[in-house]
Formats: structure tokens, C-alpha cells, sequence
């Protein structure tokens, strides 16, 4: 293996490479406070000038960042935490997120507005020294060698991209630290929260590229590794931080379409993280997986009091989540026991089989080809509002201060539940049994021949998936007032469907904790919000799921086993053999 010395992807003298960033970051951030256009039309009104707004406030935040973290370069007093790993890929990355917001806002405006004549100083600024910061930071010395023997352009400028793992922190107080933490998962939830607010699309995906570039640059810089060694070391006050965090979200918000995705985020996570016991911890592929969602929505629809419902029964709220749960662990076990000796693709076919029986079955129950139950296509509709203890969901309600919704008020139920659900995946994954899913995950056989009972634990995390699934659709059937066989599909453009929840367990991470959740709620969230997306679902999931398994196959958030697993290390597979200094002759060291 060969190690080419440090370079740049440019040849420009350092100093002047960080100089030039540096001034084209700080004229980017100017022209924020200048007028991009002359008129209104335009959505985010970026005609007034000395106040950025819309599109203009991600390029000054992108343009800040990207300031202080070349700034940082210098090793100014107070900056030089900022980068503990890379210094100059952190830069680079950043200053093409700030072109790339700068751009896109020019196009827009362009494309909207019929021609660049529309575009004010303002514009021209900021497009230039977002330029001129890219140009200049990809003259910035790269921050590790480039390794191997060939040298193509694009392996110069991944390894340009690149930055080494940044070192262990010195340790800090206990205050500081949970501190770190609370103020990590508050700047979290802004992020969010304005993510969810952009109400028009163009704003939305300049936010995508803003976010997705300084995510990646603040990895590169070390400082999201030293957050997840801090939320790991203190795993119990970060658990506690989310679940605050994620409490004073309907807070924050004053429209019920931005509460209700909240809770259909909540909703398809939790069904995510079930189905991460089943694929994730297990290793069991399952393609009918929505079919266990469907059977507690449907059982909870059945007993609450609907007036199209056959059996005309009202249960309490917690016995209807009990029957909706009971449900699915029935059907779980009922469908998991003959099938789960089979491995691998045929317990994927099976199972894919079982989501598209249930969802005929429910479609035929209708009194003409079946016994009415279901109601046939038309689903079962009107189903009431929960009320728990003279709580109305369906009703509004103030909370110091704040009037909560119908939304937030699902959002909030569905928030328990979720508690409830990592809570059991938790302690599930770490117990024996989480460890035993995990041997028969790598190695059935293995782990077969060393005592563990394959089937019975296989049908545990089954039944346990399901049971989970079905809890999430007794709140979803309250929530969109209906049930249909058509929302239970394999494949569809909108969500929930299996090939949806398997997508955002491997998009997030499988058999981790919070990447099932992190996966749903970008894969809903991004539909929800480019309305133009839906027709190309399907491509769109592929397309990412293909850039994933090239970029990073342990999926977005993983553990330090995928990592080991999907990624080479400095050290070479076979160590070479060393000579004998009694013999001269070439003895392999042991394990070559």
C-alpha cells in the first residue's frame, strides 16, 4: 500500500487558500442582508434589505459556519474546538453547502421569476463569495494522504472530502457534559421544528442541502463523534433529553398539518423500531410487515365505538390498545410458527405473501364475498376520538399557556407509547435473549450448534414485532378516523407500507436504537413536504437505498459492529511474515 504526500485539489498556496475562504464566507454572509429580488412574488420575501429572510437565512447560517470553522484553522484562542478532527475537509464541505444553497436560490428565482434580470446586488454578492469560498477551500492542504496506487480525480476529491477521527476529549465535569447534551438536543429540535414549519417547497430543499452539508462537515470535524461518546457514556440523561425534546415539540407549533406529521413520524417510527426487532436484532427479513400494523388498526376499529363497525362494541381507550396489541401477537404467532423454519429469501416470500392475504382478506370481508366484518373496501369509517379519564383528544386544550390540538394531543399519546416501545427494545436487545438474536443473526447455525433454541427465539422476536406493530395502529386508526385495506400494502406512494418501514430500517440503521427512527422520519418527512415526490416514491426509495449501500452500508445511524464490519481499517487482513533471527527462514505470525 502507498501513501501519497498531503495535497490540495487546487494549486493554491495555502495561506491564501484560507485567506480567500475566509473572505469569501464573510462577502456570502453580507449579501444576506441585501435585497435577492425586487419582488414579492417570490415566496420568503427577499426583498428587503438589512433583514435576511427565507432562503437568505440558510445561506448566512451555511456562510457562518463555514467562517468560523476556517477561522479555526488559525488555531484562534476559543475556535480550535471546533475541528479536533479534520481541519480543512469541514471547510470545504460547508463552503460547497453554501454554493449550493446560493445557487439553487438563484436558479429558483430565476426559473420563478422568468430570468436572471430579476435578481437584485444582493444575489450577485452572496453568489460570488459563495463562489469565491469554494474555489479557495478546495486550495486547502487535505487533511490525510491520499492512500493506494491510483490517483484518479474522483479519489482525489473524496479523499479531499475525508478527515481522520478526532481524539479522545479530556474529560469534563458531569454538569458540563449533561449540559453539552441538553444544549446538543434543544439546537436538534430548532433544526427540526424548521424543517417541519418551511411552508413552501422551495425553502424546504434549500434546508436539505443546508442541513445535509453541515451535518457532514460537523462529522468530519470530529464534533458528532464527541457527541455520541458523551450521549453513550451518559446514555440515561440522553434518553431523558429526547424525550423532553420531543414533549415541547407541539409546542412549537401553531398549524395542526405540521402537528399531524409529528404524529405520523411517531407512528411509523415506533412501527420502524418493531420491525428492527425482527430484522434488525434477528436477522428475520420480513415483507408483510405492515399487515401487523393493519390487524391492531382494524382490531381497534372494531371495538370503539364505531357506527359502521360489525360488532357495535365501544371498549375503553387501554382496552382497545390491549385487544389492537393481543391482536397482532396472535397473528404474529399464528403466522410465525409453520414459517420460521424457513431462511433467508423463502421466509421472505412467505411473509410478503401473509401482508398480501391480510390485506385481501380484509377486502373481501364485506357480506358479499365473505362474512361483513370489515366492511369491504370502504374500510371502517368514523371512528371517534379517544377519551381517557375525561380527556378528549378531539378537542382542544390549553397547557400553560400553549392551545394543544387534536394533532399535538396524538402526537403527545403516540409519544408514550414510543417511550414505551425503545423502552422494551432496550431492554430487549440487551438482555439474553437480544444477545441470543444477535448469534442467530450471524451465524444460525452457529449459533444452533452451540445450544440456542433458533425456532422458539425467532418466534419471540416475531411475536414481540408484532405485538409492537399493533400497538402503533390502534393509535393510527384513531388518528385518520378510518381504516381501509388499501393503506396496507407491500408498495404504495404513501406511507405506511412494508417496503416503506424496511426502507427506514436500513436507511437509519439496523439494530440500532435510534436509526429506525431517524429513517422514518426523514422518509416521511421528505414526501410530506415535496408534494411532487409522490408519484416517484418507489424510484426515489431505490435510488437512496443504492447511494447508501456505495456511501455507507451501515445505514445512517450504526454501531461499532457494522462500522468494523462494512469498513476497511489501516491494518492489513494477513500480516506479512517476519524473519527468524535464528534461521533467517520466513515464519508467519500465528493467525496469518
Amino acid at each position: 500500500m502507498t501513501t501519497n504526500p498531503t495535497t490540495s485539489l487546487l494549486p493554491i498556496p495555502a495561506p491564501a487558500a484560507r485567506i480567500g475562504t475566509v473572505a469569501g464566507a464573510a462577502v456570502a454572509l453580507a449579501g444576506t442582508f441585501l435585497a435577492w429580488t425586487w419582488t414579492s412574488e417570490f415566496p420568503g420575501d427577499l426583498t428587503v434589505t438589512g433583514y435576511p429572510g427565507g432562503l437568505q437565512v440558510l445561506t448566512l447560517t451555511s456562510a457562518a459556519l463555514t467562517l468560523l470553522l476556517a477561522l479555526s484553522g488559525y488555531g484562534i484562542r476559543g475556535l480550535r474546538w471546533l475541528t479536533p478532527g479534520g481541519t480543512n475537509s469541514p471547510v470545504r464541505l460547508l463552503a460547497l453547502g453554501t454554493l449550493g444553497t446560493t445557487g439553487y436560490t438563484i436558479g429558483a428565482i430565476s426559473y420563478n421569476l422568468g430570468g436572471v434580470v430579476n435578481l437584485e446586488p444582493g444575489a450577485w454578492v452572496s453568489g460570488i463569495g459563495a463562489l469565491l469560498a469554494t474555489v479557495a477551500a478546495l486550495g486547502l492542504p487535505d487533511d490525510q494522504p491520499l492512500t493506494g496506487p491510483s490517483t484518479n480525480a474522483w479519489q482525489r476529491f473524496r479523499n479531499g472530502l475525508a478527515a481522520p477521527s478526532a481524539p479522545r476529549a479530556n474529560a469534563l465535569p458531569s454538569w458540563t457534559e449533561i449540559l453539552i447534551i441538553v444544549a446538543a438536543f434543544g439546537i436538534g429540535l430548532h433544526v427540526f421544528t424548521y424543517g417541519i414549519d418551511t411552508e413552501y417547497t422551495e425553502l424546504f430543499i434549500g434546508f436539505l442541502i443546508t442541513v445535509g452539508f453541515a451535518f457532514t462537515a460537523l462529522h468530519r470535524a470530529g464534533l458528532i463523534s464527541r457527541l455520541t461518546a458523551l450521549t453513550t457514556k451518559h446514555r440515561n440523561i440522553t434518553l431523558a433529553a429526547a424525550l423532553v425534546a420531543a414533549v415541547c415539540f407541539p409546542f412549537t407549533q401553531q398549524k395542526e398539518e405540521y402537528a399531524l406529521i409529528g404524529a405520523n413520524i411517531l407512528i411509523f417510527g415506533t412501527v420502524a423500531l418493531g420491525l428492527n426487532v425482527v430484522v434488525g436484532l434477528a436477522g428475520l427479513l420480513d415483507l408483510g410487515y405492515v399487515a401487523f400494523l393493519g390487524v391492531g388498526a382494524y382490531a381497534a376499529a372494531l371495538v370503539s365505538g364505531s357506527t359502521m363497525s360489525a360488532i357495535g362494541v365501544e371498549f375503553p381507550f387501554w382496552a382497545a390498545v390491549l385487544t389492537g396489541a393481543a391482536a397482532s401477537l396472535v397473528f404474529g404467532v399464528l403466522i410465525g410458527a409453520p414459517t420460521l423454519r424457513l431462511r433467508g429469501d423463502y421466509l421472505a416470500i412467505v411473509t410478503l405473501g401473509f401482508g398480501e392475504i391480510f390485506r385481501l382478506t380484509v377486502n373481501n370481508l364485506n357480506g358479499n364475498s365473505g362474512p361483513d366484518l370489515t366492511n369491504g373496501s370502504q374500510g371502517i369509517p368514523s371512528i371517534p376520538d379517544l377519551n381517557f379519564f375525561g380527556f378528549d383528544f378531539g378537542t382542544k386544550h390549553d397547557v400553560l399557556g400553549f392551545t394543544l390540538g387534536r394533532s399535538a394531543n396524538y402526537y403527545l399519546l403516540m409519544l408514550l407509547f414510543t417511550a414505551v416501545v425503545v423502552l422494551v427494545f432496550r431492554r430487549s436487545g440487551e438482555s439474553r435473549i437480544g444477545r441470543a438474536w444477535v448469534a442467530i443473526r450471524e451465524d444460525e447455525t452457529a449459533a444452533t450448534a452451540m445450544g440456542i433454541n433458533a425456532f422458539r427465539l425467532k418466534l419471540i422476536a416475531f411475536a414481540l414485532g408484532a405485538t409492537l406493530a399493533g400497538l402503533a395502529g390502534t393509535v393510527q386508526a384513531h388518528v385518520n378516523y378510518t381504516v381501509t385495506p388499501e393503506q396496507y400494502q407491500f408498495a404504495g406512494s404513501v406511507p405506511p407500507n412494508s417496503a416503506f418501514l424496511l426502507a427506514a430500517v436500513i436507511l437509519g440503521g439496523m439494530g440500532t436504537l435510534s436509526g429506525p427512527l431517524v429513517g422514518a422520519a426523514l422518509l416521511y418527512l421528505i414526501p410530506a413536504k415535496l408534494q411532487f415526490m409522490q408519484d416517484y416514491q418507489l424510484f426515489l426509495f431505490g435510488v437512496a437505498l443504492i447511494l447508501l449501500m456505495r456511501m455507507r452500508p451501515e445505514g445512517l445511524v450504526a454501531d461499532r459492529r457494522k462500522q468494523l464490519e462494512f469498513h476497511e481499517n489501516d491494518q492489513p487482513d494477513v500480516p506479512e511474515p517476519r524473519q527468524s533471527e535464528e534461521t533467517g527462514a520466513g515464519i508467519a505470525k500465528a493467525g496469518a
